[in-house]
């Protein structure tokens, strides 16, 4: 019991310090306001949202995994890549944290900014609700949906930002591997391919598997993929903080 509780407070005191750092730090409030005007633009100006009539934010929440390609790397380039810069990595290796300690710690701060993002975009929806029919349980799935889609990708983020050199390494290798398994499974609708490794594509994307909460559906599969995932990038993350510990 005094060791998880010793492994909670020290996750806790990392927590912190990554949320201070984000809130002295300009990306945190750039990128807040990058992913609410690409969102809201593509819906009203783009996507004509007015002139479709049609009570349905499909396209909104649609827009969110594109945008997180530029904001979750933005948001996760900074958490070991920056500490490789200061020195201070090496500090932190020889602290009392484990290794899942200072994972889950970066990885707590990293997701808690996001859903400050998706915070921020529910005055959106509800202003709607008394403009038409919509309906409010596939408003909420899609919104669970989405905020699993970005634990699984901040997970990722913080995956490349630990292997990497510098924040622009980190930033552009995330956002490569981003928007590969986010738009990976596009290549079945232009390609025709064999059966098999059409499925193998769907399985890999992000995009594919948010989709069923458009229909207010929680597929157990869908959910297995996003948490599994998730632990998985964490679990490696770990394994790249033992090498670097030892090495």
């Amino acid at each position: 019991m005094k060791v998880a509780a010793g492994g909670f407070r020290s996750t806790a005191a990392l927590v912190r310090k990554e949320l201070y750092s984000y809130g002295i730090s300009p990306v945190f409030y750039g990128m807040g306001v990058f992913f609410l005007l690409f969102v809201n633009i593509r819906l009203f100006y783009f996507q004509r949202f007015f002139a479709r009539d049609t009570a349905s934010l499909r396209d909104w929440f649609a827009a969110f995994p594109l945008a997180f390609i530029i904001v979750i790397p933005a948001i996760t380039m900074r958490c070991w890549a920056e500490e490789r810069r200061l020195g201070t990595m090496e500090l932190l290796l020889t602290m009392p944290f484990s290794e899942w300690n200072l994972a889950l710690g970066k990885f707590i701060a990293a997701f808690a900014v996001l859903l400050v993002f998706l915070l921020f975009t529910v005055p959106l929806p509800l202003s709607l609700l008394v403009l038409g029919d919509f309906d409010g349980g596939i408003i909420l799935g899609e919104y669970a949906g989405i905020t699993l889609l970005g634990a699984s990708a901040t997970a990722l983020g913080l995956f490349f930002s630990s292997f990497s050199r510098n924040q622009a390494g980190a930033f552009l290798g995330s956002a490569v591997a981003l928007l590969v398994v986010t738009l990976i499974d596009r290549v079945n609708q232009i390609l025709n391919l064999p059966q098999a490794l059409a499925e193998a594509l769907n399985f890999l994307s992000l995009n594919f598997h948010f989709e069923s909460f458009f229909r207010g559906i929680l597929d157990s599969r869908d959910l297995a993929f996003f948490i599994l995932s998730t632990l998985l990038f964490l679990f490696l993350t770990t394994r790249v903080l033992i090498f670097r510990k030892w090495s």
